[in-house]
C-alpha cells in the first residue's frame, strides 16, 4: 500500500528534521485560528458596537469550555490511531476512525439539541449583563448549530496528523479561515441578496464556512483514498465498537478534565487579578494575549511529538522516542525563547496596539511579562513531555501533577501570600506552577512507569506494509 502524498511515515527518517516539518503545519493551524477569531471580533465589534462584542466573547467562553472537553478524547482518538499505524494495522486505524466518528458525530448532534434548549441557562449562569443577553442569546443558539460539523471537523483533522499527515488539516484551516472571513460581513451586514442578520450572521458565516471546508476535506480524504476513509463493508464500523470505545473513553477523561482545570484554574486567578483594579486587569488581558502566540509552538510541537511518539511506540522503536521527545524539547526551548525575547525587547509597541499611549497599565503589562514571561519555556518543556507519555497510554500521571501544580501550588502561593505582597504573590504563583510542572513531569518521565502503560493492543487482521514515496 502506498503512501498518500503528505502522509509522513514517523517512524523513519531523521528524527528533529521530521519533527519540525511535522510540527511546522499544526504551527500555522493555531496561527490561523487566533488570526480568524481575531478578525471575526473586528467585524463584530466595528459593524455591531461593544455590546455585540461582548456577547460574542461570552459565547466564546462556553465554546471554549465545550471544545476543552472535546480535546481530550480527539488526543486519545489520535494517540490509538498513531500507535496502530506504526504497527502498520490499518484496519485497526479505521475501525478506531469509524467508532470515533459514530461517536463524535451523535455527540454533536446531542450537544447542539442542548445547546439550543438549555443556552439562557448558560448565559445566566455567566452573569451576562442584560444589555448583552439577548445578542448572545442569538449568536450562541446559532453556533450550537454547528456542533455535528465542528466536531466532526476536529477529528478528521487529528486523525490525519496521527497517520502522519498535518499537511491537508492545514490547507483545510486556511479554507476554512478565509471563508469565515470573507462570509462575515455579508451576512452581519445583509451584502447584495442576502438579509442583514446582525451577530447571528456571523454565527450562520461561521456555520457555512465550516460545513463548506468539512465537505471538502471529506472530499479529499475519498479522492486521495487517504489512510483513514471508510469504503463499502468497511461503513458498518460507523457504529461504536466497545473494545475501541473503552480505551478512547479511559484517556480521553483525564485529557479533557485537565482541559477544564486549567480553565477553571485561570479563571479564579483573574477573580484574584480583578482585585487589583481596572489598570492591572487590562495589563494582564493584554499579556495573555500577546502570550497565545508563545504557547502556540509548544502546543504543536508538542501534538506532533505525540503522533511521532505513538508511531514509534506502536512500531517497537523505543530508541527513537526518547530522542523525540528530547528534540522536541530543543525546538521548543528555541521558538518559545525566541518569542519570549522579541515580546520583551518590543513590549512597548506591542502593548500599544491594544492600549492608549500613556495608560498606566502599559507598565504594569511589561512588569509581569519580567516576571511571567520567561516561564513559558518551562511550560513548553512540560506540554511536550506531557505529551509523549500520554501517547502511551499514561494519562492519570499528567492529571495528578497539574492538579497538584496549578491548583495547589497556584492557589496556596497566590491566595496565601496576597494580603502580604499583594499583585506579585499573583505573579509568583504563576512562576511556581511553572516550575513545579516542569520538574514534575521530567521526573516522571525519566522515573515513572509510563513506558509501562497500554494505550490498547493490536485488533485488527494483521499489519500492511506501507511503500514510502
Amino acid at each position: 500500500m502506498a503512501t498518500p502524498a503528505h502522509q509522513r511515515d514517523l517512524t523513519i527518517g531523521p528524527v528533529a528534521k521530521t519533527l519540525f516539518l511535522f510540527a511546522l503545519p499544526s504551527l500555522g493551524v493555531n496561527i490561523l485560528q487566533s488570526l480568524n477569531h481575531s478578525v471575526n471580533s473586528v467585524w463584530i465589534g466595528q459593524f455591531l458596537g461593544e455590546e455585540a462584542l461582548a456577547a460574542s466573547a461570552n459565547a466564546g467562553l462556553i465554546m471554549f469550555l465545550m471544545f476543552s472537553t472535546l480535546f481530550g478524547f480527539t488526543m486519545a482518538t489520535t494517540i490509538l490511531i498513531g500507535q496502530n499505524m506504526g504497527r502498520r494495522d490499518v484496519e485497526s486505524v479505521r475501525r478506531i476512525m469509524g467508532t470515533a466518528f459514530g461517536i463524535f458525530f451523535a455527540a454533536g448532534i446531542v450537544t447542539a439539541a442542548a445547546g439550543w434548549i438549555f443556552a439562557p441557562q448558560m448565559l445566566r449562569l455567566m452573569a451576562t449583563p442584560e444589555t448583552v443577553y439577548p445578542l448572545a442569546l442569538a449568536y450562541l443558539r446559532v453556533i450550537f448549530l454547528s456542533m455535528p460539523a465542528s466536531f466532526v471537523m476536529v477529528l478528521v483533522a487529528s486523525s490525519l496528523r496521527g497517520v502522519g499527515d498535518s499537511v491537508t488539516p492545514f490547507w483545510n484551516t486556511v479554507l476554512n479561515v478565509v471563508l469565515d472571513i470573507i462570509l462575515n460581513p455579508i451576512f452581519i451586514l445583509g451584502l447584495g441578496p442576502i438579509p442583514a442578520m446582525g451577530i447571528a450572521g456571523s454565527a450562520l458565516a461561521t456555520i457555512l464556512a465550516g460545513l463548506i471546508s468539512l465537505g471538502l476535506l471529506l472530499r479529499k480524504v475519498y479522492a486521495r483514498d487517504l489512510t483513514i476513509r471508510l469504503r463499502g463493508h468497511e461503513l458498518k464500523w460507523l457504529r461504536p465498537d466497545a473494545r475501541f470505545l473503552k480505551p478512547i473513553a479511559r484517556m480521553g477523561l483525564p485529557m479533557g478534565l485537565s482541559m477544564i482545570i486549567m480553565s477553571g484554574s485561570a479563571v479564579v486567578m483573574i477573580g484574584l487579578v480583578n482585585r487589583e483594579g481596572v489598570n492591572t486587569t487590562a495589563a494582564f488581558g493584554v499579556m495573555n494575549q500577546l502570550w497565545s502566540y508563545v504557547q502556540m509552538p509548544a502546543v504543536a510541537v508538542g501534538s506532533a511529538v505525540s503522533a511521532m511518539v505513538a508511531q514509534n511506540i506502536g512500531a517497537n522503536k523505543w530508541d527513537r522516542v526518547g530522542r523525540i521527545v528530547w528534540s522536541g524539547i530543543g525546538i521548543n526551548l528555541l521558538l518559545a525563547g525566541v518569542l519570549i525575547l522579541l515580546m520583551t525587547l518590543f513590549a512597548t509597541p506591542l502593548l500599544g496596539l491594544f492600549l492608549p499611549s500613556g495608560s498606566p497599565a502599559i507598565d504594569i503589562a511589561i512588569h509581569i511579562n519580567h516576571v511571567i514571561g520567561w516561564t513559558f519555556v518551562l511550560m513548553g518543556v512540560s506540554v511536550v513531555v506531557t505529551f509523549a507519555v500520554r501517547a502511551n497510554g499514561a494519562v492519570v500521571a499528567p492529571l495528578l501533577i497539574l492538579i497538584f501544580s496549578a491548583v495547589l501550588v497556584r492557589f496556596s502561593i497566590g491566595f496565601g501570600l496576597y494580603d502580604r505582597f499583594g499583585a506579585d504573590a499573583i505573579w509568583g504563583s504563576f512562576v511556581a506552577t511553572a516550575i513545579a510542572s516542569c520538574v514534575l513531569s521530567i521526573g516522571y518521565y525519566l522515573h515513572g512507569g509510563w513506558k509501562k502503560a497500554k494505550a490498547m493492543p493490536s485488533m485488527g487482521s494483521g499489519p500492511i506494509q506501507l511503500v514510502s514515496e
